[in-house]
This record gives structure tokens, C-alpha cells and sequence, in this order.
């Protein structure tokens, strides 16, 4: 618009005065902190405010900023408060420490903070925060909670929010799930992202519905006393950690105001005066609903305690039948005491009078309380904010109506027709829902009982018959289950219940009785039939397999085995299998006198159970006994017996303990791959061989294992094992192999004695294959 117009010289004036007056409230906020740096300076260098003030301006000339920000860096220095930190955790992660954007956050935050200390209440200490330092952070709107003793927010000040959103929000009830609730609650106060994905409402959520918002706790010395709430315009990613500091700064800065903040008393006018509640009023006459205009009742401290029924609509009637007249313009925990317990009337009124949102509930249960009597009665009920007062609409259930609905909808789950049939005029009723089960429209007649074998497959023709004659003829209920044959082709299992009804002379009269379809309970039947039979032959199959596996285990090693006869050598072997059948393992063992005069002993354990183990295990053994004919020693022999679980046996992975003795040096070389060391017995003490490397059989294509000899004294005894000796669920294998050493270390007269002590003592709860080696020097 041209300058020169009226319209435009008065536009022009009105933003030169803007631009004066925001010039003005810089330069008054710029003042206070300079003026701080002086009083600092006069302290520090122990001068008159003069000098001072020409100190600084020499100090600022020298540093080429402007005084605000010179003044800002000496308030930080001398500080060394929250704000001080907040400001150096910001800077430090500034792109030019340097630049506007860091000075603008060290003054910023300085200017907020007197801002907040000057303001005279909390609203202007909200202007002034969004103001100095939200504004550039990208947020548009704050809201400053005071908390009460009860756990009730009261909105102590807001900036940034559309008109009337103060109103809405002032009182926020104990327990009432806002994005201020949360920020209170949590330690670390609520970051949301995007508000619509938490639907948690809080104010201003219409106008800022997307945006992002954070809740911090407002406290000092270990109190809270709030919350600060910020809006941004935009759903927002995770708030760098510098920002999020400024925000707690913030945050605590609030709390001294709110520490001495108290509600207003009698600010508002009295809500039944207002016009949206008489236009409200209004609305509830035209209802054809029960409807109440309830408004807000405020105690002396202006605090929320009950609502004022102001108005009933004429087609009001209450659970217990009283008129309009007995509960107008009572409170409504007068009027229904009862309505006060968690989750009830009250609370549902007193969360929508405070969120705005409406609440709708269906079948909700009313209670009123007449002369001491509880009366109650079911109802939908609708409750909604208008302005200062709320709708309150409930809609009583008749209880007939219920019932035959409720009766409606079982006959429809339960797939359930009703008839009845009178048999002196020929009148037949039926229900919708026996229509449908005979797949007949509702426009064609009912069937008669007489005609029932008709509709029915022809191999049921007895049953209907035995039915029939016992319902007409004997008088006595009866039952049959059939065939439906419909219309349509279907064919529908049915089962008929009827009794007979009788006249004063004992004559049939009337029929009653209902058809209910059980297609699926027997086609279930069936199915369940056909699976228990698949699963008894399964478990036959599974019999079979273990009985095999045993039998194969027990071939090539028997639980007693004739003792293995060596010049200077005692040699015995056990073997205990699994006590159930299904856990047929791998354990096995080996004790062989080689052509070279060396005896081979070993042990191992194929991972797994059942037939696999079982033949893996054979394999395995087998393989060692003829590599062992080659002469090579225990590491060799367990390499190559790797490659053979690797790529003959389809894979297999197990452990093994190899040894060859020696008898006329009396030395025992061994390896092992993966499996517990041998234990040597030498009185008075038992310990286990050091450990030597070596990788589990079958885990890789090659692997090289070490082997180590102990040299045997006469009287030494050697045992070799597998972990169903020692293996327990509830232990580890360092106290299981503990208390296996405490056992061995008694020994008794004969090396067979003491392998029968082990297994008899043994603490093994993992019902596992156990293989035992034992040799002893003579």
C-alpha cells in the first residue's frame, strides 16, 4: 500500500512505533546485564562505578564485541552458575565458537534469566522465556505448571497458545494422563517427537497437533514445584544434549517463581452466568436424551471440588426415578455420592472438563443412593466440554429390550433356532435364526415335526423316527442328533431338543423345542479323531526308532562287558544308559590292546540323541580302532578322526578324550577335542590332568590337536568319562567336577568297586548316557 495514502502513512507509523518499542525492551534488558558486569567489575577491581563503567568500555573496545555480550562473558565468568555451564555446553558444539549464533545464545540466556527474575508474575516470566530464549530454538509456545500437594497441575502461565487455551487448561486434576503428567512423573521429564503419535492431550494440542513438545520437572534443591512445557510448530528429532541442558536451566529458573505461586482466589465469574452456559442450557431442552448442564464448583483457594448440577432437561429421569426438581442445582456428588470412586461418573466428568476431550461409554453402570439404598441402572453415557460448563447425557437401558437382544445374539453365536408348534390348530412358529438354519427365505412356511424325516438324511430315518415317537406319542422330551438336508444342496449336522406341553387333561397341545447346528463340534470330532490316530502312530514309529537305537547301543557297547586282560594293568569299563528310553545318546568307549602292545583307551560323546547319535556314535568308534592300528599317537588319531565326523558322518559334532599306554614304561600319552581331562587317583588325593588344547570332532574340516603323557606310578589309577558323571543343571561343571574328585579320592579294594562307587555316588540330574574308563597300576 502507497505511503503516501492515509491508510498507508498509518501503517507505516504503527511499525516504526513496533520497532521503537521492541528497540526500547532490548536496550531495557541490555541495561540490567550491564549494569550487572559494572557491579561485578566494582567488586572484582575494588573501584567506583565510574571507573568501572570505563573499564568496561575499555575491555569491550578491546575485544570488538558490543557491550551486551562483553557483559554477558564477564556475568559467566564471575557466575560460574547453571547458566554459565549451559552456555560453554552450547558453545562447544557451535560451528564457529565465535560467531552470532554462540554470542546470541550466551546473551540470550542471560536476558531470559533476568527476564524471568524481573518478572512480576508467572505470565509475564512465560513472555518472557519464549521471548529470549524458545523464539531461537525454533519453539513456538510454552506453558509453565505449578504442581499441588494432590498431584494437580494448575497452568501458572502460557505464551505462544491461541486465546482461550488458558481458560480450557487451568486446572488439570490428580491423575489425569497429560503431556505435563508425564514430565512430572519421570525423572528425566517427556520428550515427544510428534504429539499425534502419543495421544496425550495437553493444551494446544488442535494448533500444534504434529509438532514436537518436551516436559521438564521445575525444582530446586531437590523439590519439584512444576513443569515447563515447550511446543515446537513440527515433529523434531532428539534434541542435541546442549539444548536440552538450556531447557533444564530454564526449567530451574522457573521454580523459583513457582515456589511462591498460589492460584488465584475468585478470578472467575460465576460460570452459570456465562452465555455459552445458557446457550448450552438451551441445547439440553432440545435433547430427547436425559440430559445435565454441569459447571465447575471452586472451593476458597480456587481449586476444583465437585460440579453444580445448573441445569436438567425436562425428559431427565435419574436411576432411582427422581425428578428433575430433587437434583437441580445440587452438586453432583451430593446429588450421587456413589459417582466419586475411581474410574466412575465423577472422574470421567472432571478429566473431560480438563482435557476438553469427550468421553463415551456403553452399558456404563449408575448408581444414585435413596434413603441408604443403592439403585442402580445400566446406561450409555455422553460427556462433552462446551465452553466453561459440561453435557452430561445418559440414555437408561430397558431391561427387556436387553434381555431379548442379549437372547437374540446367543442364539445367533450359538448357531440356535427356537419353534414352537401347535398341534390342535397346526400353527408352526419359527425365529429368524431357524430360518437361516434350514437355509429356507423367511417368506416360505415352517416345517412340521411330522415332516422332519423328510428334510433328514435318509440313514437318520431311525433316529428322527425314535425321536418323534418319543416326543408325540410318550409325551417325554427327547433328542436326536441328524443330517439336515437343505434347500441348497447343503448338508448340516443338526441337533433337535423339544418337550411337550400339556393341557389341564393331559393332552399334547404344543411343541417347543430348538434345532442348534453342530457342523463344526463334529467336524471337529472327526478331525480330533484322525490326529489322535496320527499320533499314536507316530509314537509307535518313535518306539520303534529308540527300541532300534538301543538295541544298536547295547550291541556295540553292553551296560557289562568282560574285563579287558593286560600283563601289569587292571582295566575296567561302565556303562550306564540313559533311564529313559527316548534319550538314547552317543556315549561311547574303547579299551583295546593295539598289535604294537600299546592299549588304547578312549571315551567320547556324539552331540544329540536317538538313531543318529546312535549310528554316528559306531562310526566314530569304529574309525578310531582301525586308525589306531596305523601307530600314530592320540593327536593324530583324534585329527584324522575329525575329518571323519566332518565329511563322513553327515556333519556330526562330539567330544573325545584318546590315550594310548605304554606298560612296559608305564606312561600314558593323550589328547583331547573338546572333552573333560582324565583324572588321576594317587594316594591320598585325586585331581584332574592338565588341560590340552583341542577343538570339538566334526566343527571344522581340519583341526590340530596337542597331546601330552603323565608318567604312572604302581598303585595310580587313571579314569576317563563322559559328562553324564558329573553334569547337573543346577550347577556348573567346576563343583560338579569338585565333588566327582571328593568321591574318587576313597578308594575301595578293587578298581571295579570304585567305578561302581562313582556311578552309585554320582549327582548327575540330566538323565544322559555315562561312560566310564578305568585303569589302575599293579
Amino acid at each position: 500500500m502507497p505511503a503516501t495514502t492515509p491508510v498507508g502513512r498509518l501503517a507505516a507509523t504503527v511499525e516504526r512505533l513496533r520497532r521503537e518499542v521492541r528497540t526500547a525492551q532490548a536496550e531495557a534488558e541490555g541495561r540490567a546485564l550491564i549494569e550487572l558486569a559494572k557491579g561485578i567489575l566494582v567488586e572484582r577491581l575494588g573501584c567506583g562505578p565510574a571507573q568501572a563503567a570505563r573499564q568496561l568500555a575499555e575491555l569491550t573496545e578491546q575485544a570488538q564485541v558490543t557491550p551486551l555480550e562483553f557483559a554477558v562473558d564477564v556475568i559467566n565468568q564471575a557466575a560460574r552458575d547453571r547458566v554459565s555451564e549451559i552456555t560453554e555446553a552450547f558453545l562447544s558444539v557451535a560451528a564457529d565458537p565465535s560467531g552470532p549464533v554462540a554470542e546470541s545464545a550466551a546473551v540470550r540466556l542471560r536476558a531470559a534469566e533476568s527476564g524471568v527474575l524481573a518478572a512480576p508474575d508467572t505470565q509475564a516470566m512465560a513472555d518472557s522465556l519464549l521471548e529470549h530464549a524458545l523464539r531461537p530454538l525454533g519453539a513456538v509456545a510454552v506453558a509453565i505448571w505449578s504442581a499441588g500437594p494432590d498431584g494437580s497441575l494448575t497452568l501458572a502461565g502460557s505464551a505462544g497458545f491461541p486465546p482461550g487455551e488458558a481458560a480450557r487448561w487451568r486446572y488439570v486434576p490428580p491423575d489425569v494422563a497429560t503431556v505435563a503428567r508425564r514430565g512430572l512423573t519421570e525423572p528425566d521429564g517427556q520428550w515427544l517427537p510428534s504429539l499425534a503419535e502419543s495421544g496425550l492431550p495437553t493444551i494446544g494440542r488442535r494448533e500444534y497437533a504434529d509438532g514436537a513438545r518436551i516436559a521438564v520437572p521445575s525444582g530446586t534443591g531437590g523439590r519439584i514445584h512444576g513443569v515447563l512445557e515447550i511446543a515446537w510448530p513440527k515433529p523434531e528429532g532428539p534434541l542435541p544434549r546442549p539444548v536440552v541442558r538450556q531447557v533444564e536451566a530454564l526449567a530451574e529458573l522457573c521454580a523459583h517463581t513457582l515456589e511462591t505461586f498460589a492460584p488465584p482466589a475468585g478470578t472467575e465469574p460465576e460460570p452459570g452466568l456465562l452465555p455459552d452456559v445458557v446457550e448450552l442450557m438451551d441445547l439440553a431442552d432440545g435433547l430427547h436424551d436425559p440430559a445435565l448442564v454441569l459447571v465447575p464448583h471452586l472451593d476458597d483457594a480456587g481449586q476444583l471440588v465437585d460440579f453444580r448440577i445448573q441445569h436438567v432437561n425436562s425428559r431427565f429421569l435419574d436411576p432411582a426415578g427422581r425428578p428433575r426438581a430433587v437434583v437441580g442445582g445440587a452438586l453432583l456428588l451430593e446429588a450421587y455420592p456413589m459417582a466419586a470412586g475411581a474410574g466412575e461418573l465423577f472422574q470421567r466428568v472432571e478429566r473431560v472438563y480438563a482435557t476438553g476431550e469427550p468421553f463415551r461409554a456403553h452399558r456404563m453402570r449408575l448408581t444414585a443412593l435413596v434413603d441408604q439404598v443403592p439403585l442402580s441402572a445400566v446406561a450409555d453415557i455422553s460427556v462433552s466440554r462446551h465452553g466453561s460448563a459440561v453435557l452430561l447425557i445418559w440414555r437408561i437401558e430397558d431391561e427387556t429390550a436387553r434381555l431379548a437382544s442379549l437372547l437374540q445374539n446367543a442364539q445367533r453365536l450359538g448357531r440356535i433356532g427356537g419353534f414352537e408348534e401347535n398341534l390342535l390348530t397346526g400353527e408352526i412358529t419359527w425365529n429368524g435364526q431357524l430360518f437361516s438354519l434350514y437355509g429356507r427365505p423367511v417368506s416360505s412356511p415352517p416345517v412340521a415335526l411330522q415332516d422332519l424325516p423328510a428334510h433328514g438324511h435318509p440313514d437318520d430315518a431311525v433316529t428322527l423316527g425314535r425321536f418323534l415317537r418319543t416326543l408325540l406319542h410318550h409325551h417325554r422330551p427327547a433328542s436326536a442328533a441328524f443330517r439336515l438336508q437343505r434347500p441348497d444342496g447343503v448338508t448340516r449336522h443338526m441337533r433337535v431338543v423339544a418337550e411337550p406341553v400339556l393341557d389341564t387333561d393331559g393332552q399334547l397341545f404344543v411343541v417347543r423345542g430348538a434345532y442348534q447346528d453342530i457342523s463344526a463340534q463334529h467336524w471337529t470330532e472327526v478331525a480330533l479323531a484322525a490326529t489322535r490316530d496320527q499320533l499314536a502312530h507316530t509314537e509307535q514309529q518313535a518306539i520303534e526308532r529308540n527300541r532300534l537305537a538301543l538295541q544298536l547301543q547295547h550291541a556295540i557297547m553292553p551296560p557289562a562287558q568282560a574285563p579287558l586282560r593286560v600283563p601289569g594293568l587292571q582295566v575296567a569299563v561302565r556303562y550306564r544308559p540313559a533311564e529313559t528310553e527316548h534319550l538314547v545318546g552317543g556315549d561311547w568307549y574303547d579299551a583295546v590292546v593295539l598289535p604294537s602292545g600299546l592299549v588304547l583307551l578312549c571315551v567320547g560323546d556324539v552331540a544329540g540323541h536317538g538313531i543318529e547319535a546312535a549310528t554316528s556314535m559306531v562310526v566314530l568308534r569304529n574309525a578310531l580302532r582301525g586308525l589306531a592300528v596305523t601307530g600314530a599317537g592320540p593327536a593324530q588319531l583324534l585329527s584324522w578322526l575329525n575329518i571323519v565326523a566332518h565329511h563322513l558322518t553327515g556333519a556330526v559334532t562330539a567330544t573325545a578324550v584318546c590315550g594310548l599306554y605304554d606298560g612296559e614304561r608305564r606312561i600314558l600319552r593323550w589328547a583331547r577335542a573338546g572333552h573333560l581331562p582324565p583324572v588321576l587317583v594317587r594316594r591320598p588325593d585325586a585331581t584332574a590332568l592338565p588341560t590340552v588344547k583341542g577343538l570339538l570332532l566334526g566343527a571344522v574340516p581340519e583341526a590340530r590337536y596337542e597331546e601330552t603323557e603323565v608318567q604312572l606310578a604302581a598303585g595310580d589309577t587313571l579314569l576317563m568319562y563322559t559328562d553324564g558323571l558329573i553334569e547337573r543343571r543346577d550347577r556348573s561343571v567346576e563343583e560338579s567336577l569338585t565333588h566327582l574328585l571328593d568321591t574318587a579320592r576313597a578308594v575301595p579294594g578293587t578298581l571295579d568297586q570304585q567305578l561302581d562307587r562313582l556311578l552309585t555316588y554320582s549327582r548327575s540330574d540330566t538323565d544322559d548316557d555315562t561312560c566310564i574308563v578305568g585303569i589302575r597300576v599293579a
